[in-house]
């Protein structure tokens, strides 16, 4: 049998006093201390840095917003609708508020009087979503939390009273609302927040703080980057005579506009002069170290934080990039489409009159593709149906719709689209196996040119 070893993460040492009453470490402790409203609109409104914390996950999130699974004339019913109620613009304002004050909220206003009753979403229809409205946390004060489990609002509130200056006051039900939070709290924790969340800044406020304060002081520390030094025998002596500082104030304001006109400096010989330069060689290092902080703090890459090129040898910052855009996406999958799920049923009732159940969308990659990568995408794609077809594994018919849908989606081939429509699926049945053939249809396509038949004809 053998010795069983006791594992723990606390070192203790009584000769170094490590882990004792006195250690200096043990006094160390993490005390929560919210901002105020006030604090965070002034850093907002008053400094870069935490403006771009704030903006740029929410821009992100909503910049290239998203795509609809279904017939063409639903998709174009779909975004006509988003655009006349501005959708993408609201969802970008609600995120950026939420992330600034901890809470933000869409109104889904569709004409009706009583607010108080949840909405009825499966009675909506066609033209029934009237308008959105931005509401932030302070347009609206939470009723108590709910305490039933067995609705979909356990330990958060079911009602909302709209208080503003710029409305008046009436109570709304939460399903009238599409909520978002900034930072998350503890589920404890939901009844000091009121359902709300923190602010982002809230726990790396700390972190801007000190770099700000940081690039504050290595500015100051460029108008001290060189101070002339003089010596003055007897100086304190003589400067108890008023008559004496008069006069050596003016010798020296005398000494120092000869210095600026011809770079002379004239001196007693019982002077001494001497010239201290601050060094800036490591302060840019200094700096970084705390960008860094702040960046890993808000889990944004310093590649879309600062706009600075990646650091370090055959560095492209490709890694840090997908890295963050996975983590927009998972927002987007885990928080925004479950915040906005009732919204989107309105909003489809409101555009197509009905509710297809195979109607869907996708939150488009933040992440493009060169050029060069679509090439050479394009070029594996062609090659793969090239394999699929030498080989017949599949129907032609099944092999050629999915060819075309793989070219229009990757955008391989320009003009492939419209020909189908033209043309019909079937443009892929003739596709020879080296694929640099004209497909029959597309040799035969009539010139739709108008010719006049008084014009004399080019012989050929």
């Amino acid at each position: 049998m053998g010795f069983v070893n006791m594992v723990t993460d606390g070192l203790r040492n009584v000769v170094a006093n490590l882990g004792t009453a006195r250690d200096k470490s043990a006094g160390s402790a993490y005390e929560f201390n919210p901002l105020t409203d006030k604090q965070l609109v002034d850093s907002y409104r008053g400094a870069w840095l935490p403006r771009k914390l704030v903006d740029i996950p929410a821009l992100d999130s909503t910049r290239r917003w998203r795509s609809w699974n279904a017939e063409k004339e639903q998709i174009t019913a779909l975004e006509a609708e988003e655009k006349r109620l501005n959708i993408q613009r609201k969802t970008l304002q609600a995120l950026t508020a939420a992330r600034l004050y901890g809470g933000a909220a869409l109104f889904i206003g569709t004409g009706e009087e009583n607010l108080e009753e949840p909405l009825p979403v499966e009675r909506l229809g066609l033209g029934d979503l009237k308008y959105l409205t931005v509401l932030t946390k302070n347009d609206l004060n939470a009723d108590q939390l709910n305490n039933d489990p067995t609705t979909e609002w356990f330990n958060r509130p079911e009602r909302y009273q709209l208080s503003s200056s710029r409305a008046r006051m009436t109570w709304i039900h939460a399903s009238r609302l599409v909520l978002f939070n900034g930072a998350e709290p503890p589920e404890d924790e939901m009844d000091t927040t009121r359902g709300w969340g923190d602010s982002v800044l809230q726990s790396i406020m700390q972190a801007v703080l000190q770099a700000d304060s940081t690039s504050s002081n290595i500015a100051s520390l460029v108008f001290e980057a060189k101070v002339d030094v003089i010596k003055i025998p007897g100086l304190m002596e003589g400067l108890r005579d008023s008559a004496y500082e008069r006069r050596l104030l003016e010798r020296f304001t005398l000494a120092a506009t000869g210095k600026g006109i011809n770079g002379a400096l004239i001196l007693d010989a019982d002077e001494d002069y001497s010239q201290k330069s601050a060094s800036f060689a490591t302060l840019p290092d200094i700096m970084d170290r705390f960008y860094q902080n702040v960046s890993g703090a808000a889990d944004i890459p310093m590649t879309r934080l600062f706009g600075r090129a990646p650091a370090g040898m055959s560095a492209t910052g490709e890694s840090d990039l997908r890295n963050y855009y996975d983590r927009i996406q998972s927002h987007q999958h885990l928080s925004i489409t479950p915040a906005m799920n009732r919204l989107d049923e309105v909003l489809i009732r409101s555009a197509l009159g009905t509710r297809p159940p195979e109607v869907t969308h996708d939150w488009r990659s933040l992440w493009q593709t060169t050029d060069k990568e679509r090439a050479e995408i394009g070029k594996i794609t062609a090659e793969t149906i090239k394999v699929l077809k030498e080989a017949e594994v599949m129907p032609m018919e099944t092999l050629g719709s999915a060819a075309i849908n793989a070219m229009i989606e990757g955008g391989h081939i320009a003009g492939l689209e419209s020909a189908v429509e033209e043309f019909g699926s079937d443009i892929m049945n003739d596709v020879p196996n080296d694929l640099t053939a004209v497909p029959p249809q597309l040799e035969q396509r009539p010139n739709t040119q108008e010719v006049d038949p008084n014009e004399q004809q080019p012989n050929v």
